[in-house]
C-alpha cells in the first residue's frame, strides 16, 4: 500500500513538471524581426538579444537581415516578419499607396542619421564649401542616407545637381568598394566603415550628417495595424525590452556595449566597435527612449520634401503609436 502511494504520488509529480514545461512553452511567444541592415548603428537591439531581455519579457525574438528598405518592407507586408527595423520614410511610402493596413511607427531606436562624410584627403580644417565642384559619391536615391545628405548640401548653400558631381547609380552594397577603388572626392558612409577605411589610410572622416540634420525617426520598429491591434502585450513587452536596452546603452561605457554585441559583428574588431559606439553616443544618435515624437516626424517629412521624395504628409497620429513607448518608458 506503501509503495503504492509512493508510486502515486511520483507519476502525479511527473505529470505535474510536464504540464508547467508544457505550460512555459505556451507562454513564449515568438516575434520574427526583419532589420533593413546589420549596422553597430543598432547596437540597443543587439544588447537586448544578448542580454536577454526579450527572454526575460517571454519573448523568441527571430531576428533576420532584409537587406533594403524595400526587401524589408516586402517582408513585413506579406507576413514574412512581425515586426521591421527600417526608415520611417518606408512606412509613409506604404502609406502614400493608399494601403488598408497601414504599417505603424511603435519604438523609435536611433534618432539621427549614421552616415558620415569622409574625404580622400586628409583635412586639417573642413568647410562645407569644399564639397564645391568635387565628385560626391552618395547613397542611393530616394534613401534616407541620399535625402539627409542633399538636405545637409543645401543647409550649407550647395546644390547637389549643379555645384558638384553627384554620384548615386553605385549599389549600397558597393559605394565603399567603388570609393576605395578610387571613385570620387568625398563619400557618404556608415560606420563601421568610416572608421576603418580612416585607419587604413583610405579616407578621412570629416564631418557627421547626423550632427548636421537633426533628430529624426531614422530607425525604428513598426508592424502593420493589424499585428498590432491582436497582439497589443506582445507589442508592449518588446517595446519594454528595447527600453531596457536603451537604458543599458546610455548607462554603461562604448566599451561594454562593444563586448556584449561582438558575436553580431565578428569580423569587426573590438577596438573599432568600440570606437564607432562611443562616436554614435557622443553625437546622440541613440535614442534614449522608444518615444517617436511629433518633432522628429514633422522634420523626416521636410527632409524627404526637400529631396523631392514625399508623396504626400501624413499626419504624425495616422502612422505613429507611442501608446506603448510612453507606458514603458515612464
Amino acid at each position: 500500500m506503501k509503495r503504492l502511494k509512493i508510486g502515486i504520488f511520483l507519476l502525479l509529480s511527473f505529470i505535474l513538471i510536464i504540464s508547467l514545461a508544457a505550460c512555459g512553452k505556451e507562454d513564449v511567444q515568438k516575434v520574427r524581426v526583419a532589420e533593413v541592415t546589420r549596422s553597430i548603428f543598432y547596437a540597443p537591439q543587439y544588447v537586448a538579444l544578448e542580454k536577454g531581455f526579450f527572454k526575460e519579457e517571454g519573448l523568441d525574438v527571430d531576428l533576420k537581415t532584409t537587406p533594403g528598405g524595400d526587401k524589408t518592407m516586402t517582408a513585413l507586408l506579406s507576413n514574412g516578419a512581425d515586426v521591421a527595423l527600417v526608415g520611417s520614410e518606408t512606412s509613409i511610402y506604404v502609406a502614400s499607396q493608399d494601403s488598408k493596413d497601414p504599417v505603424i511607427n511603435f519604438a523609435q531606436l536611433t534618432q539621427t542619421d549614421g552616415t558620415f562624410l569622409v574625404s580622400r584627403k586628409k583635412m586639417d580644417h573642413f568647410e562645407w564649401n569644399m564639397l564645391e565642384g568635387s565628385t560626391f559619391l552618395g547613397q542611393r536615391k530616394g534613401g534616407m542616407p541620399q535625402m539627409v545628405g542633399e538636405f545637409v548640401l543645401k543647409k550649407h548653400d550647395i546644390d547637389p545637381k549643379s555645384d558638384l558631381k553627384l554620384i548615386q547609380n553605385i549599389d549600397y552594397a558597393n559605394i565603399s568598394t567603388a570609393f576605395a577603388s578610387g571613385t570620387g572626392d568625398f563619400v557618404q558612409l556608415f560606420e563601421p566603415t568610416a572608421s576603418v577605411f580612416e585607419k587604413e589610410g583610405k579616407g578621412y572622416i570629416v564631418a557627421s550628417f547626423g550632427t548636421e540634420s537633426g533628430h529624426v525617426p531614422y530607425t525604428t520598429f513598426m508592424s502593420k495595424q493589424s499585428y498590432i491591434k491582436e497582439n497589443k502585450e506582445t507589442i508592449e513587452k518588446f517595446t519594454r525590452a528595447v527600453k531596457k536596452a536603451q537604458d543599458f546603452v546610455q548607462k554603461e561605457s562604448a566599451a561594454e556595449t562593444a563586448k556584449i554585441i561582438h558575436p553580431f559583428f565578428e569580423d569587426t574588431d573590438l577596438e573599432t566597435i568600440e570606437m564607432v559606439i562611443d562616436r554614435y553616443k557622443s553625437q546622440g544618435s541613440f535614442a534614449e527612449d522608444p518615444i517617436l515624437d511629433k518633432q522628429e516626424w514633422d522634420n523626416l517629412q521636410n527632409i524627404m520634401d526637400e529631396a523631392g521624395e514625399l508623396p504626400k504628409r501624413i499626419e504624425y497620429n495616422e502612422l505613429v503609436n507611442t501608446d506603448f513607448a510612453e507606458k514603458v518608458s515612464k
